[in-house]
């Protein structure tokens, strides 16, 4: 009988343990507090038959609700920014700047989590993934009827997000690498507005709305 209470609180004790070092408590302890966050990042893309395009890299900030800038510096530059009503894609090369409105797609972006807690339950289903590459993995599942990916899986060491990688739906894959992630930093004043530069062709419809709130 003391043998298996003996059992018994082993596996209490162990089951606590991996529930306190799961890859959503990390996330958790991650995320705890932030409304705004930046990091640099490699992105690698890979095509359904395993085949790459080069590695891009560059830096990212978010800041809650829904804003965020990634900005593109190698192999070639590319600027996007979501202001919380709109979606500016800036190529200096192409001289063209895209503008549409920010809606679904943004709204249920994995990294918006990172800002938005409440957000993961709402709009993802999730699942531990266990540990392999040196990290706790996390999947997220959109909970969209139409999402944009098939899932995506968030890698954690024992302190931060070191990478996502995620399928889309034509099985293209995502592999994103983070580092130097500050939490709540100084940010400038003009980080999540786009005014495009001139002589740059616009396409998509960048009159500002009457009234703009960001999403929520």
């Amino acid at each position: 009988m003391r043998h298996a209470i003996s059992l018994l609180l082993l596996l209490f004790a162990c089951t606590g343990a991996s529930a306190a070092d799961s890859a959503r408590a990390r996330l958790d302890v991650f995320a705890k507090d932030i409304s705004s966050i930046s990091a640099d990042f490699s992105q690698q893309v890979f095509d359904p038959n395993g085949g790459s395009q080069k590695a891009s890299t560059g830096t990212l900030a978010l800041k809650a609700p829904r804003q965020f800038r990634w900005d593109v510096a190698a192999p070639y530059k590319q600027l996007i920014v979501a202001d919380g009503e709109k979606v500016w894609v800036y190529d200096p090369d192409l001289e063209q700047v895209t503008v549409r409105a920010q809606g679904t797609e943004e709204a249920h972006s994995p990294l918006t989590v990172l800002t938005d807690l409440s957000q993961l339950d709402r709009d993802f289903t999730t699942s531990e993934q266990g540990s392999h590459d040196g990290l706790t993995w996390l999947r997220l599942k959109s909970k969209d009827k139409e999402p944009q990916f098939a899932y995506c899986d968030l890698g954690f060491d024992a302190n931060a997000l070191v990478r996502m990688d995620f399928e889309d739906t034509l099985g293209n894959r995502t592999s994103i690498a983070f580092s130097h992630w500050q939490r709540n930093p100084k940010l400038a004043a003009d980080a999540f507005h786009f005014t495009p530069p001139k002589g740059v062709d616009v396409v998509g419809d960048a009159t500002p709305a009457a009234q703009a709130f960001p999403i929520k």
